[in-house]
This record gives structure tokens, C-alpha cells and sequence, in this order.
């Protein structure tokens, strides 16, 4: 109640009529406990009546006062509360057990649930039954129909206290089948659409952007991409038509670039309307062709400046240059094979769609390094090479520090380094990185391995093999991620 209408209440005006009826009941009630007194009195029994009457009064009294304080129904002497300060109320004046208590009974979880219901109505309506009255919110809700029925995406806000599995059986007795759960975080809160564009937009602006859009967009998968030509200039003999195939768990796209793009969910069938989605995003890469953004950082060094910027299939030229003047021992430390089969990676490891490489050129264009990020699951791979005339400048370092950066942007889990366990500049680079590693060595071949944050609870272990690469230290067929 406001202070405005408290004082309009304390002027309200008091009416003559409503005294008069006060007092004429007061009358009343005296005259009829005066007779009943005369009655009892005058009775043979009178005083033992008034004496028990007296007695029973004080011990009902007694009684209602000890139940009162025993139940905490003492609202009698209780301020009335009302608006939002009447929920915080009970906790304010709650012990430290009772607001543990209240905490636990609103304390939320976010879960994501997949459920295939009949076509027919109120099919779903029953799913939502249950859940109303299991008290879960339904945030979000996603159709995708199918041939004999319909699948529906939930994202829901669940009490913490129940369980995932209680919550799964209930579902099911309610009508759904094939019910599929895990947890969910704030960024699923953005819808459907809003999610799409702002993947078509990263796309639209990079060619890079297309295996991590598709991971994105379709959740814990594995993306691989097989080229129509093998670094070795070999056919690999994969292609798909146009509107590409859907195979329950996988799903493969023609790549723009030429070959095949496998999409892998062995934890979820993928859906029709997954699969449109995936197949839009694809064209549009297809569509708008190759691009790279063009930003540059330029960086001073005491031989004077040099810049860095993304690079592409389009310095393929320039970086075999490059190589010509690296020594065999440059070129044997980053492609770990023969020195004479490093120029036919090139074409592979520039390619946009396997990844993300930075180049340094000096302020008369010539490219002095190259640094690799290539999509291969979690443990996205890094590699450096460096022009023996410009080592030992630091430039290693900062190429390394940014392509750790574009991982982390990316949403890597980890990055890691195969090398010689002779190469301490990528050793000492690794190290400065200020992350936490790990090692690995096999018959002189040292795998390091930087962990750029925790494990979710959504993510499941990679089923892909330990990341060792080729021979030359890449893979012939990249896999964009398991997440």
C-alpha cells in the first residue's frame, strides 16, 4: 500500500449510524449474558457451572496459544506484505538452513530435449502436460516433421533437483519416442533464426567460417572434408550430386571447392529440416565464391617492418618461393618427410576451407613465414615455418600467440603442435604461450598440446584417432570438430 492511499484511508469519514449500531449491539450482547448469568446463578448448580465454565476457558485458551507458536500461526501479529517484497519476505527472516532449503527449491538447470511424437493432435500437447507438471518451463520449442511423425526440440528450464533420467521416462510414457537429452548453457537461449543469420553472416564474410558454422548450427558433430584431388595430385574419387544425401546419422554435401563435406552425429539422427539448413548454408558459400577478409597488422622489428595478414590459395606461388630459400632442415622440422614433397601441400594447407593461415611479408612483399591453424577436431592443429634469414626475431612467437587467438575465437577446445623434439624455438614458443601443456613422444616425434579451456559438460570424448597427422604432418582428409 502506498503513502498515498494510507493517508486518503485516514481520512476517510466516520458515519453517526454505524456508532449507533456498535452500541445497540453492545447493549444486546450485555442483556443476554445478564439473563443467562440470572439463570445460571439462581440454578441449583450455578457457581459449579460458572467455576467449570471459568476453567474450560482458560484451559482452550491455553491450548490455542501453545498450537499457535508450534505452527508459526501467528499472522495475527504479522505486517501484511504484498507486492514483490512479499516473496522475499520468508527468506529474510528464515534461518541459514531454511534459505539452503528455499535456494535448493529454486535453484534451475538448462537442458536441451529431442522427442518423436505422432502426427496427431495433441500428441504434443501431452508432452507439455508433463511438463507443467514437473514445473519445467518450455523455453524454446522446434518442429521438425517427418515422414511418420514429428520431432520436436525443446529447450527447457528444469528444476536442478530432477533428474534427467525421471524427467526422459516421463516423456515417454507421455507418448514420446527416441528421446534424446543433454544439457544446455545461455548460448542456446538464442532462437533458431536469429542463430542462422548470424552463421550466414560469419559465412558470408569468410570461406574459413563454413566447417565451423556447420558445427555450430548442427551441435556436437564431426565434420571431414575430402577433396576431389589428393595433396599428391591423385583423384579421390568422391563425389555427391547437387542436393547432396542424407543417411540417417550422416549427411554429405558437395564442397564448393571441389569434393565432399561428411557431416557426422552418431549420438542423434539428423533431421530433413537439419539437413535444408546445412544444404542453404553451403550454397551460399558455394555462391559467393572465394573470399578472405583482408585486414593487416604491421608489426617493427629492428630490420624494419613487416605485416600480417590472412592468407590464401592465392600465395601458393609466393610461399613455394619461400621454400626455395628455406634450408632442408627448415623444411624437414615443419613437414617431417622428403624435403622435395613440400610444395604439394601448399595448395591443401592454404585452402580456406581446412582452416586458417597467417602469412608475414617484409615491406617489399615477400612472404618471410606462414602460420597454419587447421580444423582437426578439439585438438585443432598448429604449424609454423619460418625463412632461416628471419628466425629468432620473434616473429614465430607472435604468429603462434595469433593463431591461438583465432582458436580460442573459433571455440577450440585445444591446439596442438607435431614437431621434432629437436625444435626448441617451437618448444619455447609453445611455452610462452602461458597455457597449460601437455607432451607427447614417439620415436622422435613430440606432440605438444595446449589446452585452451575446460571440458563442458556437453561434450563427449573425440572417437577420432590420437592426433598424429601424415607423415608430412597434416591429414589428407581434415576434420573440422567433435563438439
Amino acid at each position: 500500500m502506498t503513502d498515498v492511499t494510507s493517508s486518503k484511508s485516514a481520512r476517510r469519514p466516520h458515519h453517526w449510524r454505524r456508532d449507533l449500531v456498535e452500541l445497540a449491539a453492545l447493549f444486546t450482547a450485555v442483556a443476554v449474558a445478564d439473563a443467562v448469568a440470572n439463570m445460571i446463578v439462581h440454578g441449583p448448580d450455578g457457581p459449579v457451572l460458572l467455576v467449570a465454565s471459568a476453567i474450560a476457558l482458560i484451559i482452550t485458551a491455553g491450548f490455542h496459544t501453545w498450537w499457535s507458536r508450534r505452527h508459526g500461526h501467528d499472522h495475527d501479529h504479522a505486517p501484511p506484505v504484498d507486492g514483490p517484497s512479499a516473496d522475499r519476505a520468508p527468506a529474510d527472516g528464515a534461518s541459514a538452513d531454511e534459505r539452503t532449503d528455499l535456494a535448493a527449491d529454486t535453484a534451475t538447470a538448462l537442458w536441451r530435449m529431442r522427442a518423436t511424437v505422432r502426427d496427431a493432435p495433441g500428441s504434443l500437447a501431452a508432452l507439455c502436460t508433463v511438463l507443467a507438471r514437473r514445473r519445467v518451463d518450455i523455453l524454446t520449442l522446434q518442429t521438425h516433421p517427418l515422414a511418420t511423425g514429428t520431432v520436436d526440440e525443446f529447450l527447457l528450464r528444469a528444476p536442478a533437483a530432477l533428474p534427467a533420467r525421471q524427467l526422459t521416462r516421463e516423456i515417454s510414457l507421455a507418448g514420446g519416442s527416441d528421446i534424446w537429452i543433454e544439457r544446455a548453457d545461455t548460448h542456446d537461449l538464442v532462437d533458431a533464426p536469429t542463430r542462422v543469420l548470424g552463421l550466414a553472416t560469419r559465412t558470408a564474410l569468410d570461406a574459413a567460417e563454413l566447417p565451423l558454422a556447420l558445427r555450430q548450427l548442427l551441435g556436437r558433430c564431426t565434420i571431414h572434408s575430402l577433396p576431389a584431388v589428393s595433396p599428391t595430385g591423385r583423384p579421390t574419387g568422391e563425389s555427391v550430386p547437387v542436393e547432396g544425401i542424407l543417411e540417417s546419422t550422416t549427411m554429405r554435401l558437395r564442397d564448393p571447392n571441389g569434393g565432399t563435406i561428411t557431416v557426422e552425429r552418431h549420438h542423434l539422427p539428423f533431421t530433413p529440416t537439419e539437413f535444408a539448413r546445412a544444404h542453404a548454408l553451403v550454397e551460399l558459400d558455394a555462391r559467393l565464391g572465394p573470399r578472405v577478409p583482408r585486414s593487416r597488422d604491421v608489426l617493427t622489428l629492428p630490420e624494419g617492418r613487416i605485416t600480417v595478414r590472412r592468407a590464401d590459395q592465392s600465395d601458393v606461388d609466393a610461399a613455394t618461393a619461400m621454400h626455395e630459400r628455406c634450408s632442408e632442415r627448415t623444411l624437414d622440422l615443419r613437414y617431417h618427410g622428403p624435403v622435395g614433397d613440400a610444395d604439394r601441400y601448399l595448395d591443401h594447407l592454404l585452402s580456406p576451407r581446412h582452416g586458417r593461415t597467417l602469412k608475414v611479408q617484409t615491406a617489399s612483399g615477400r612472404l618471410v613465414a606462414l602460420g597454419h591453424l587447421l580444423w582437426d577436431g578439439e585438438e585443432t592443429e598448429v604449424a609454423l615455418i619460418v625463412e632461416d634469414a628471419w628466425q629468432r626475431r620473434g616473429i614465430g612467437s607472435e604468429l603462434l600467440g595469433r593463431l591461438v587467438a583465432l582458436a580460442v575465437e573459433a571455440g577450440c577446445a585445444s591446439v596442438y603442435a607435431v614437431t621434432q623434439a629437436s625444435n626448441t624455438g617451437m618448444v619455447a614458443a609453445m611455452r610462452g604461450l602461458g597455457l597449460p601443456l601437455d607432451y607427447q613422444i614417439e620415436g622422435g616425434t613430440l606432440v605438444v598440446t595446449a589446452r585452451l579451456r575446460g571440458t563442458d559438460e556437453r561434450q563427449t570424448p573425440a572417437t577420432d584417432e590420437t592426433p598424429q597427422g601424415t607423415s608430412y604432418g597434416i591429414r589428407p582428409g581434415a576434420t573440422y570438430g567433435t563438439r
